[in-house]
């Protein structure tokens, strides 16, 4: 196999390892009601001034998928909607206690998750593998301003 698809099966493996083992911890620690994608949705709330709108670019989903999804979080108390300043269409979302908590949960679950390969490349190494993904990763809301 040549590095560029070895690379590509690699980054997959281990991202689909990462986002399972968040869930099942953030699972563990009582958030039994919260898929991956609910995940994905709060890391787009968090940052401030997002709509549904934006959260649907945020996740690559129709508008109408997006709708949906903070429909169920707000039902089960995880987001509320408050007015627009600028537009009386639109609605900014933001997390509730619930929602901060389970964000609490799911940080402390991805440090859990990458503690082995932490541990397995030494602090160095791990470091430099960060400062690296970080310089290819896409810019965009998920990806850190540090």
């Amino acid at each position: 196999m040549d590095d560029a698809l070895a690379f590509s099966a690699v980054v997959l493996a281990l991202s689909g390892q990462l986002v399972q083992e968040i869930h099942a911890r953030v699972y563990q620690q009582g958030f039994e009601d919260l898929r991956p994608a609910h995940g994905f949705a709060f890391v787009r709330i968090s940052l401030g001034d997002a709509t549904t709108a934006d959260l649907a670019e945020h996740l690559g989903v129709t508008k109408q998928a997006a709708a949906q999804l903070v429909e169920e979080l707000v039902r089960k108390g995880y987001v509320v909607r408050h007015p627009h300043p600028r537009d009386a269409r639109a609605r900014l979302l933001r997390l509730t206690e619930a929602g901060w908590a389970a964000t609490r949960a799911a940080d402390q679950a991805a440090r859990e998750a990458v503690a082995p390969w932490r541990e397995a490349l030494g602090e160095a190494r791990f470091g430099e593998l960060v400062a690296d993904l970080t310089r290819i990763a896409p810019p965009g809301p998920i990806r850190p301003a540090w």
